[in-house]
């Protein structure tokens, strides 16, 4: 099993920047990737960003590509999302997620493991 707590959430105003992160613990081995997700209220569930635990190549959803970073820390055990330039419309809860796929992607039923979301608020 793997256990996945999220931090960093907050509110923050339009062009302002937050971090967030995501520690993992449990049977690492197991993950071979990791993203980060996010549900605004009425909408659908969508994939943000994703890394590879092995090999670090990252893929971003068009709508924070330039603006979001992910990564991940030495250990592989910490995954983190770098959000600048923020926007209302990234008002959502953001969850961290991990899979156990040897092709990372922002496919929501290849992930297995969720962490409990925080909450992003962006105004204007």
């Amino acid at each position: 099993q793997v256990q996945l707590v999220e931090s960093g959430g907050g509110s923050v105003q339009a062009g302002g920047s937050l971090s967030l992160s995501c520690a993992a613990s449990g049977h690492l081995p197991s993950i071979k990737c990791m993203a980060w997700f996010r549900q605004a209220p009425g909408k659908q569930r969508e994939g943000v960003a994703v890394i590879s635990r092995g090999g670090g190549s990252t893929y971003y959803q068009d709508s924070v590509r330039g603006r979001f970073t992910i990564s991940q820390n030495n250990a592989k055990n910490t995954v983190s999302l770098q959000m600048n330039n923020l926007k209302p419309d990234d008002t959502a809860v953001y969850y961290c997620a991990t899979g156990s796929s040897e092709y990372c992607s922002l496919m929501d039923w290849t992930f297995s493991y969720w962490g409990q979301g925080t909450q992003v608020t962006v105004s204007s």
